[in-house]
């Protein structure tokens, strides 16, 4: 039976206007988590921890015992370097092969641009 004809039955028999039942709004939260986190902002800061914990795969034992990625914004990942001497090397002559590396690991979009700094 058509569920239009159902509530005008329904409505002349109890004299009464018959309440159409809403719609199901429910959604599964894996369609809804996506635009809440980028609305908050936590989409890049996800990716961000996922690029500190794929540091030291990427450049090596050595150079992730010596740096750290303090913070990737707007597409700029900065590494924090320890000493003098390695921030020269990392500068000069590895920043394009890691900046390679981080690129085809976590795309192009993500990771635009390398800066290091002492501290």
């Amino acid at each position: 039976m058509n569920s239009a004809l159902r509530a005008t039955v329904l409505q002349e028999w109890r004299g009464l206007p018959q309440i159409i039942p809403r719609r199901d709004r429910c959604q599964q939260s894996s369609d809804l988590l996506p635009a809440l986190m980028q609305k908050l902002g936590l989409k890049e800061r996800l990716r961000e921890s996922e690029v500190i914990e794929a540091w030291s795969s990427i450049v090596g034992e050595f150079i992730a015992a010596h740096s750290a990625p303090v913070a990737l914004r707007e597409g700029t990942l900065y590494v924090r370097v320890l000493q003098p001497s390695l921030h020269y090397e990392l500068e000069q002559i590895a920043k394009a092969q890691i900046l390679r590396k981080l690129k085809q690991r976590f795309g192009g979009k993500t990771i635009r641009e390398l800066r290091f700094r002492l501290g």
